[in-house]
């Protein structure tokens, strides 16, 4: 109760201190995107129907100015929204880009280099077509970690859905060789084999290329494996970082110069990450916790606003909600 008390305190404080510093220096504010599919199932929310994200577009283009990640915002003088894509997949080139050329909205997608052109999906997509999605589960699982045994009820839907959400969490925190020790167990409990991405794809790099020649894309990095930066030792987070920078580099021939955090809240990537990011050349750097960006900003931690499906009555409540948060 307490803790509810003091973020309304500190919300009425704020709104009013955030308007007056819009009106001081323009704020800009990054809406990031993951997917425009329409999914039979999507424990994430990470998809926005075509539908819906065409008038989210639409109402941008015709109501404020839109900037490209890349761009120097310091010298805005309005208010601005900027669009970007997290991870690559395929439907944000076969989707989401005829609606971005169609509207005419510039959007940066952050690509994670690994699932490019394979048929192997995403890991928590991999969780969900493992755990929830297939109908045919033993009753219980038991993992072990090395440090501890831990026993889910997996008979019902919602006892998979618990784990699922559990497993993903897990997951997020752990290394690299862990999570692929923890999904082989998943596999083997549940009989299949790596699953194949299917709707839930990366793009093929022949995708990556036409969503990258088109004038309205700017293409960012975003690790190779999709790990939580903050888990990993510096010298594995350098690697992932420049990694992904210099394979999409030879992928498309030419500099990559924007990155975006994977999950992206401040406790999932490091001081060192940050200064990383700066040493391979990278101009910014987009985080996942909401605010607005203003000329004081620190450019390798740019605030976005994750954006849902929501209709557009939904959506512009939302705006109105990001201009003073």
């Amino acid at each position: 109760m307490l803790n509810k008390l003091y973020v309304s305190a500190r919300s009425l404080v704020r709104t009013p201190l955030n308007r007056l510093l819009n009106r001081i220096d323009p704020p800009v504010i990054v809406l990031i995107y993951h997917r425009v599919t329409t999914l039979p199932s999507d424990p994430d929310m990470l998809a926005v129907s075509p539908d819906n994200f065409r008038q989210q577009m639409r109402y941008l283009k015709e109501t404020v100015p839109l900037v490209r990640f890349e761009d120097d915002w310091t010298k805005a003088v309005k208010p601005a929204i900027c669009i970007t894509f997290d991870d690559g997949y395929a439907d944000n080139a076969l989707e989401a880009l005829p609606i971005l050329e169609e509207v005419g909205v510039p959007a940066t997608f952050f690509v994670s280099t690994g699932t490019i052109d394979t048929n192997q999906a995403f890991w928590w997509d991999e969780l969900e077509l493992i755990i929830i999605k297939n109908p045919n589960l033993p009753s219980s699982l038991t993992l072990n970690d090395n440090r501890s045994v831990i026993t889910w009820p997996t008979g019902t839907l919602s006892g998979r859905q618990k784990f699922y959400q559990d497993i993903v969490q897990t997951m997020k925190n752990t290394s690299i060789k862990k999570r692929n020790d923890l999904l082989g167990q998943l596999r083997h409990w549940a009989g299949t084999g790596e699953e194949i991405a299917g709707t839930h794809r990366a793009m093929t790099v022949d995708e990556l290329r036409l969503l990258a020649k088109n004038r309205w894309v700017t293409i960012g990095a975003h690790t190779v494996t999709h790990t939580r930066l903050s888990s990993l030792p510096p010298a594995a987070q350098a690697e992932e970082i420049a990694a992904s920078k210099k394979q999409l580099e030879e992928w498309l021939g030419r500099g990559i110069k924007v990155f975006s955090y994977p999950f992206g809240r401040r406790c999932d990537y490091t001081k060192d990450t940050v200064g990383l990011c700066r040493g391979v050349g990278f101009a910014k750097a987009a985080a996942n916790f909401a605010g607005q960006t203003h000329s004081w900003t620190d450019p390798y931690q740019i605030p976005r606003h994750l954006v849902r499906n929501w209709p557009l009555d939904t959506f512009t409540a939302k705006l109105r909600e990001f201009w003073t948060r």
